[in-house]
């Protein structure tokens, strides 16, 4: 930006003025020549600093050869100043080592970078400038008025020398302004809103399933007085009687007849039939006072018993007996090739087939969990001692609203369970109730109980970016989704790339970044919350549509009255607020 207040006009006329710091009265020859320009005249926010580049032109024949300048860029906002890195000037006869400006002037451009402080949302980038001399009372550097031409009185130089809180007002008051604001839309990109939740086992409906044999002798379909006292149905029949009492509980009985998988095929069939009918008769006998009915079915040979019962022994060779079983489908072939095996079959008969030959009671339980509302009340009531993992897990990511809500139920259940799951839902929640450096402990934790998955990479990456740790954020990229690789480009400044991939409101503000206006209208036009309603203030404010400007802010604060004092100090708004908008 060019300064109508040069600077260097004001440091001529402050030559002029006090002749003690004669080196300088020279200058003023050709003042109006020398200009002062910012890029950007207004500063961004970017990757959590404030840069700019500001050039400077001296015209021939201006500078004194014996003059040295120094000129500090500071940051000057309300109720304070951040100093940034000096650059020094000086003639060809100075004996230091700093820039040399000789007799043929030149242009000099000197970076400036500023680690953001959310303080500099209002503020102003200015030049506070020193004077040296040889001789005369500028012997030393002197802070000059770079507005006014004027030295620092007495009282002000003791104000200066003391430091503190006076002195940092008075070089705010002394620099030449260059550069208005700071654009911080870059810090309005919605982190929180692309993170994902990690998924629960939460089933309203559970299926209990318990089950008894009624084990026969080998080739008889006859219940012994043994088999039919056993304790194994006295269990299952008062498993039976308690699921009765229980009015969220469905059972269904059933009675399936087997044959173990020794001798012919269809003798076999005829058998696992027979057992199943007297195995019926059997439990019909056993659950009469119960009121239950069963269903009856057989099912020939029972291989898928046999390999159970197999794989859960210590039969030595089980793996071979295990590998027949996958190779062979015909229940001949696997017989015979495991009769071959003499000296397992003979520990097969022993230890595997009685245990086959049964008629098998089955209860399968449908048992419904709580309501909604149920778990809501006992939440609400502070009973959440009363809710399994699932439980909470589920109605922390299903039923409660209120984000508050959320994360007192997930901090008690990360808490109780040690539940990564919980640990990284919490996480997510957190971070869009804004409470960033928690959102990120609690992602943090939800690692290192080994919750590896896509979801905790990108929330951890999204969430360093939210704590404005970008170079962070970049370590988990490589296992993040899509959106999150975008939002980090984004934070590095990438719009354009970020906004070809980004949709929503996050497209909206990359795209109004990379002043691309049209697209981000498109972006957020179907959509309706308060952060939506302000960046279309900010988009017409830069179109110069202030009565859109108006309207929109207004609603943004009618849902959000945070948006008020935002808007207050936004860059963005400064010229709605100069028509004489008022909140």
């Amino acid at each position: 930006m060019k300064n109508s207040l040069k600077l260097f006009l004001a440091i001529a006329v402050a030559a002029l003025t006090f002749t003690g710091c004669n080196c300088f009265s020279k200058m003023g020859k050709n003042q109006d020549q020398v200009k002062v320009t910012c890029t950007p005249d207004v500063l961004v926010l970017n990757n959590g600093k404030v840069e700019a580049d500001i050039t400077v032109n001296f015209p021939a024949k201006y500078y004194n050869k014996k003059a040295v300048l120094k000129v500090t860029p500071i940051m000057a906002f309300e109720g304070g100043i951040i100093e940034g890195a000096t650059k020094y000037f000086q003639g060809s006869k100075v004996k230091d080592n700093y820039t040399v400006v000789n007799t043929m002037g030149g242009e000099f451009t000197q970076h400036v970078e500023f680690p953001y402080d959310a303080r500099m949302a209002q503020s102003e980038l200015k030049l506070l400038v020193e004077v040296k001399c040889p001789s005369g009372p500028c012997k030393v550097f002197t802070i000059i008025n770079a507005n006014t031409g004027a030295l620092p009185t007495k009282a002000e130089a003791a104000d200066l020398a003391a430091g503190g809180v006076k002195a940092e007002a008075l070089k705010a008051e002394f620099a030449l302004p260059i550069a208005k604001g700071v654009n911080t839309l870059q810090s309005d990109l919605d982190y929180a809103a692309a993170m994902s939740n990690t998924a629960n086992n939460y089933k309203n409906v559970t299926t209990v399933v318990t089950k008894a044999d009624i084990v026969y002798a080998i080739n008889s379909s006859k219940v012994s007085k043994k088999a039919a006292e056993s304790e194994d149905l006295k269990a299952f029949k008062q498993n039976v009687v308690d699921q009765q009492s229980n009015d969220r509980a469905t059972q269904k009985l059933y009675v399936h007849g087997y044959a173990s998988p020794d001798g012919p095929e269809k003798f076999n069939d005829k058998l696992s039939n027979a057992r199943s009918k007297s195995g019926h008769k059997t439990a019909e006998k056993l659950l009469k006072d119960t009121g239950m009915e069963l269903d009856v079915a057989s099912y020939g040979e029972d291989w898928e018993g046999f390999k159970e019962l197999v794989a859960a022994s210590d039969i030595e060779d089980k793996d071979i007996i295990l590998q027949v079983l996958s190779r062979y489908d015909s229940s001949t072939q696997r017989e015979s090739e495991i009769k071959n095996m003499s000296a397992v079959f003979t520990e097969l008969k022993k230890e595997i087939l009685p245990k086959l030959r049964r008629a098998q009671l089955v209860n399968s339980t449908d048992i419904k969990g709580k309501t909604n509302d149920e778990m809501a009340a006992l939440i609400n009531s502070g009973r959440l001692d009363e809710l399994t993992n699932e439980e909470l897990l589920y109605m922390a990511e299903s039923v409660l609203e209120n984000l508050k809500a959320k994360a007192t139920v997930l901090d008690y259940t990360a808490k109780k369970f040690n539940d990564a799951r919980a640990y990284n839902n919490l996480g997510v929640v957190l971070a869009q109730l804004g409470q960033k450096a928690e959102a990120l402990t609690a992602l943090e934790k939800a690692a290192k109980l080994g919750l590896n998955t896509n979801e905790i990479n990108s929330n951890l990456a999204l969430a360093n970016l939210a704590n404005g740790n970008v170079a962070k954020a970049q370590q988990y990229a490589t296992a993040a989704d899509a959106k999150t690789k975008s939002l980090i480009a984004a934070a590095q400044g990438s719009y354009s790339a970020a906004a070809a991939t980004l949709s929503g409101y996050n497209a909206a503000v990359a795209s109004t970044l990379n002043n691309d206006l049209t697209a981000a209208k498109k972006a957020i036009s179907a959509e309706t919350t308060a952060k939506a309603d302000y960046l279309r203030a900010v988009i017409a404010s830069k179109e110069g549509d202030l009565e859109t400007a108006k309207a929109q802010l207004k609603s943004a604060i009618a849902k959000d009255a945070s948006f008020a004092q935002k808007a207050l100090k936004d860059v963005n708004l400064a010229n709605l607020f100069a028509s004489g908008f008022k909140l």
